[in-house]
């Protein structure tokens, strides 16, 4: 086929959950059968309004914003580990995953920030895992999978998890 989809580099947003690897998985092999490059993007979600109200309530507001700054950025450091320690355990192997090229962490609504972040990058393709939570008694997909699939400008391949 001559037009066939161009596909360079994929975002691969995790929530480095329990089920995580097989999403992984589907990243690596994409990757190689495109010979693309893989972005890593974990997205650390700040602390919701109501929390930082309860903090705010014994201490001053002044120093809960600083403390919750310092917080985020021990926070993000921690959690760069983490998936970092996530890409060593999974890609022990010589060039399993030599197509992964960046590892990233930011903070912000995760939904948000992987679109931010596929935009910046320029990315032809974005994975992520299909977190599912019942409601009723029905299966539903989780809200930043939904999200990302209905605004993003790019194929989201949903892997189940």
């Amino acid at each position: 086929m001559k037009n066939n989809p161009k596909i360079s580099t994929i975002l691969y947003a995790t929530d480095l959950g329990e089920h995580t690897r097989p999403v992984f998985r589907h990243a690596l092999a994409l990757a190689k059968l495109y010979d693309a490059k893989i972005i890593m993007l974990h997205v650390v979600e700040p602390m919701g309004e109501t929390a930082k109200a309860v903090i705010s309530a014994y201490i001053s507001q002044e120093f809960s914003e600083a403390m919750l700054k310092e917080s985020m950025k021990d926070l993000l450091v921690r959690m760069k580990d983490r998936l970092r320690r996530f890409f060593e355990d999974e890609c022990d192997e010589e060039k399993v995953c030599s197509n992964v090229k960046e590892l990233m962490v930011v903070a912000g609504k995760p939904s948000e920030e992987i679109l931010r972040v596929s935009e910046e990058e320029s990315v032809d393709m974005i994975i992520v895992g299909k977190s599912t939570r019942t409601v009723r008694g029905l299966k539903v997909m989780g809200s930043t999978a939904r999200r990302v699939s209905r605004i993003a400008m790019v194929p989201v391949l949903i892997v189940p998890n």
